[in-house]
């Protein structure tokens, strides 16, 4: 089995030598140690110096040569949406309350499913949905000390 000690960022990496890839859902991309499989089912052992949040897009160079591109798999999501800028920014001081995981977009804030929550967003007057789509939540103050590399989302996914 071949052993992965690192990852390159995405748009780093030679993406014409693509051997494969792998879907992980949001928490399955914050790893250090773990056995993944490609889709063509070849297994492979990640083995990174610290855990790391694996974004869309990154490769994981292959000793034998060659890269697996990271894929965020959907995972269900709740979409929170307000009749304002303003009111979108009041739920997410009341969701950033709460310390929880977080994807700010432009007129919405993707979070996973928590019916306490959903019925609290509700009640200030956000209009939730649920969603099924690839989740990459703000990093937080401190994950560029943690991994390296920091999430403000001024970068595509």
């Amino acid at each position: 089995m071949q052993r992965v000690t690192r990852l390159v960022r995405s748009g780093r990496w030679p993406a014409a030598k693509t051997r494969g890839s792998v879907t992980l859902t949001y928490d399955e991309r914050h790893r250090r140690r773990a056995v993944l499989r490609m889709e063509t089912g070849e297994a492979f052992l990640l083995d990174l110096p610290r855990a790391t949040l694996l974004e869309e897009g990154d490769g994981l160079p292959l000793p034998e040569g060659g890269y697996v591109v990271v894929r965020a798999a959907p995972e269900p999501l709740i979409e929170i949406k307000a009749a304002s800028p303003a009111r979108l920014s009041r739920l997410a001081w009341h969701l950033g309350n709460r310390h929880l995981p977080a994807e700010i977009r432009p007129g919405r804030i993707l979070i996973r499913p928590d019916h306490v929550i959903q019925t609290m967003l509700e009640g200030l007057g956000a209009r939730v949905k649920a969603v099924n789509q690839p989740f990459h939540p703000e990093g937080g103050a401190y994950a560029a000390q943690l991994n390296g590399h920091g999430h403000g989302h001024d970068h595509h996914h």
